[in-house]
């Protein structure tokens, strides 16, 4: 089995209708499978019984049942997925005097590896994996981390720095850029920290 589990990828066990890895996965009668009250919701709030995969319509609700069998392997799944983040966790150092802790952490805080804008709030690996995973927070802004993010906050309207605005050549946010900038020159301050990186980088050498 172990063998096998190599080749298993979450996108195996992820509920078309969620995007998520099923709780409870049922199959329906034209084989597919859906979390349970995924697919009940959606057989609730649809004017008839349809298969939302392949568009099979059922004269009447099918009686859904668990599949064991998917719920075993979502289970294993699960269960060596928190292995690795275990093990990740224990490879990873404690925040040092001069780093940056992460923010989420108990006890012994751990090495933060990004920062985020939105959240204000920086996040050792295990605790980042949401930003990386979850679908509303892939869209938050990460940056390296960061101990003083409110200094990477606009004072004046309480948004991220996101932009810089090459005509004054400052950090702004999206509001200052329509308000008091509008018709200046901008970039995404990540594009401008790389640039800058990059002009440091052929100094160096």
């Amino acid at each position: 089995m172990s063998a096998a589990s190599c080749l298993l990828s979450k996108d195996q066990f992820l509920c078309s209708i969620c995007l998520d890895v099923f709780t409870d996965p049922v199959s329906t009668p034209c084989g597919h499978n859906f979390c349970k009250n995924c697919i009940s919701h959606h057989w609730d709030i649809s004017y008839r019984c349809q298969c939302p995969l392949c568009k099979k319509v059922f004269e009447t609700t099918p009686e859904l049942h668990i599949n064991t069998f998917i719920s075993e392997m979502v289970s294993q799944f699960r269960h060596e997925a928190q292995q690795k983040v275990s093990s990740s966790s224990a490879e990873q150092q404690a925040a040092k005097p001069g780093e940056v802790p992460c923010d989420i952490c108990t006890g012994t805080k751990l090495k933060a590896l990004k920062s985020c804008l939105v959240c204000l709030a920086s996040y050792c690996q295990t605790h980042l994996e949401p930003h990386l995973t979850m679908k509303g927070l892939k869209r938050h802004q990460l940056i390296d981390p960061e101990e003083n993010l409110e200094g990477r906050m606009c004072m004046k309207h309480d948004n991220p720095l996101e932009l810089f605005c090459k005509t004054d050549q400052t950090c702004v946010c999206v509001l200052c850029s329509v308000i008091d900038h509008k018709t200046h020159e901008f970039v995404p301050l990540r594009e401008e920290c790389e640039g800058k990186k990059a002009e440091l980088g052929k100094t160096d050498v």
